[in-house]
């Protein structure tokens, strides 16, 4: 039985990869909610749900193997629609990014992890307030990532991020930036790029290549830049599905078509979340 289950999953993979040659594998940052339910003061609240089913029809169609649920927005810090998509989904297909309080028990983040969450998620935009990385707090927590092998990902806006990277760069856990550091200005010129070619040393960091809509430079010019500055398994791609706030000008595959032929998802992906195509 276990050969012949093996034999299926080559087949699938096979099929896939013969349906859209590409080295993207994994949708690593898409929001699944069954239910638009706010979770205190909340920016926006989406008109109707993203069913995991519709998510998982939409890589079959696409040809990926898999992904990343991240808590979304406007679900604070209660991760349990989450946690309910992830039970019974394969681990080394797919994985979870929770949204919780920097006080967080050691407990309750060992629950997450055992629940298929990977890492955790800053929303910083809009004027959020940054944590103090210094703070035991802080500290305490990224300890705790650290002891279930889980990383911190975070949504903060160029001219926000440059001055608080290297700060970042010290964490002792991975640190992942989402849809490309939201780009303000041309790549040549981003500010938070500059303050990563500045760094001395880059070794947490990875990046999401995502959302382009939310950015607003020429977020392709942006991927090459990244790609003079961080090693080759740093990236990986997401169709932030189902894009909030962008539903009517946003396609599932977003990037992953233009960047395809350069960037091969598979280290970071298992270094990341565990997924594996194998």
């Amino acid at each position: 039985m276990k050969d012949l289950t093996a034999i299926v999953n080559w087949f699938y993979i096979e099929l896939n990869n013969w349906r859209n040659p590409t080295v993207l594998r994994f949708d690593c940052h898409a929001h699944v909610y069954e239910e638009v339910v706010a979770v205190g003061h909340v920016r926006y609240l989406p008109k109707r749900p993203a069913p995991l089913a519709e998510w998982l029809r939409l890589q079959q169609d696409h040809g990926v193997l898999g992904g990343v649920i991240v808590q979304v927005s406007f679900l604070g810090t209660d991760n349990s629609q989450m946690l309910r998509a992830l039970d019974g989904l394969p681990r080394d297909r797919f994985a979870g990014i929770a949204v919780i309080a920097t006080d967080t028990s050691a407990d309750e983040i060992a629950r997450l992890a055992a629940g298929g969450a990977r890492g955790i998620r800053w929303n910083l935009v809009a004027g959020a307030e940054i944590p103090d990385l210094e703070s035991a707090e802080v500290q305490r927590l990224m300890g705790r990532l650290a002891d279930h092998g889980m990383h911190l990902e975070m949504q903060l806006e160029s001219a926000r991020l440059a001055p608080v990277l290297e700060g970042f760069s010290r964490l002792p856990v991975p640190v992942v930036i989402d849809h490309q550091g939201l780009p303000e200005t041309s790549a040549a010129d981003e500010p938070w790029l500059d303050a990563l070619e500045a760094l001395e040393d880059r070794s947490v960091f990875h990046v999401k290549l995502s959302a382009p809509y939310r950015g607003t430079g020429t977020t392709l010019a942006h991927a090459e830049r990244l790609m003079t500055l961080l090693p080759a398994d740093r990236f990986v791609w997401g169709s932030d599905w189902p894009h909030t706030r962008h539903e009517a000008r946003a396609v599932y595959d977003g990037l992953r078509g233009a960047l395809a032929d350069r960037v091969d998802d598979a280290a970071a992906a298992l270094r990341l979340y565990g997924l594996s195509a194998g």
